[in-house]
């Protein structure tokens, strides 16, 4: 069975779905069989690789709440070895359909048996909450992995998720790990991107991850194409940046990175020039 990770934040703007986009089209360009589950109502992950919301019939929402096969609703994404199982507008309900469910922390670990045996990963783009959904993503993942964004109040929210992944693991997933912390959208222009990230490896030390992904044009502009930055501007900072979260992803994960991956990460370590444009 693939690995299962859940993207967490229950701050929106900090680059959630983004990550989870970003990283399922470079491991799946890496060889890696990937599904991207989209639980976020909004349904960013699902318009964010081009797929209309409306394309099938059946959603994630069905297979939490009409007992449908999570199977019946995967489809193909652009990218080689990516699926989807997109999000729908009647998701936008489920968190007060879910109480009186039976079994409702453990609704998607049951959709997902059978389905995740099939991928080597399978994502979950969580909403910006620590609702049910949310919840029913933690109780069904292996890890969790936090993005983060590089600003004063980011630990403060972090403190209630970690709290949150605690509290899962003692009542409902004892093996939920934490895969780590990814801080995006830095500015290295300036002051306080800096103070913050030394901030937060003070805090959490070897849980964040090296690279660190730039606040970018190209980040934003992408999923407006309904392209990831894998193939909308493969070039971009941006681009280097995921390729390296992927390479780190691989690795604690003990799996080793392709070397398009591995070779990245050599360059996001390479010192760069004080002029290079931050946002591109």
């Amino acid at each position: 069975m693939g690995e299962v990770i859940a993207c967490a934040n229950q701050k929106g703007g900090v680059g959630k779905t983004t990550t989870v986009v970003s990283l399922a089209a470079f491991l799946a360009m890496d060889g890696r069989s990937v599904l991207l589950v989209d639980l976020d109502p909004q349904g960013n992950a699902t318009s964010g690789l081009g797929i209309s919301r409306d394309e099938r019939a059946v959603s994630v929402y069905d297979a939490l709440l009409a007992d449908a096969k999570l199977g019946e609703a995967l489809l193909d994404s652009t990218i080689v070895d990516l699926s989807v199982v997109p999000s729908s507008r009647s998701l936008a309900g489920a968190e007060v359909e879910l109480v009186p469910a039976a079994a409702r922390e453990r609704r998607l670990a049951r959709a997902l048996t059978g389905v995740a045996e099939d991928f080597d990963f399978v994502l979950l783009d969580c909403p910006p909450s620590l609702g049910l959904l949310t919840v029913n993503a933690l109780t069904a993942a292996d890890s969790v992995l936090i993005p983060l964004q590089c600003e004063y109040y980011a630990l403060e929210g972090l403190s209630q998720l970690l709290a949150t992944i605690d509290l899962v693991r003692d009542h409902l997933n004892p093996g939920l790990s934490l895969k780590g912390v990814v801080l995006t959208m830095h500015d290295g222009r300036t002051s306080l991107s800096a103070e913050v990230t030394a901030d937060v490896r003070r805090h959490l030390g070897s849980l964040v991850f090296e690279a660190v992904v730039p606040r970018s044009v190209r980040l934003a502009e992408a999923p407006g194409y309904g392209q990831p930055i894998a193939t909308y501007s493969p070039a971009s900072r941006g681009a280097m940046a995921y390729r390296a979260v992927a390479s780190e992803l691989l690795t604690r994960s003990g799996l080793e990175p392709g070397q398009s991956l591995q070779d990245a990460l050599e360059r996001y370590r390479a010192p760069r020039s004080d002029h290079e444009a931050e946002g591109h």
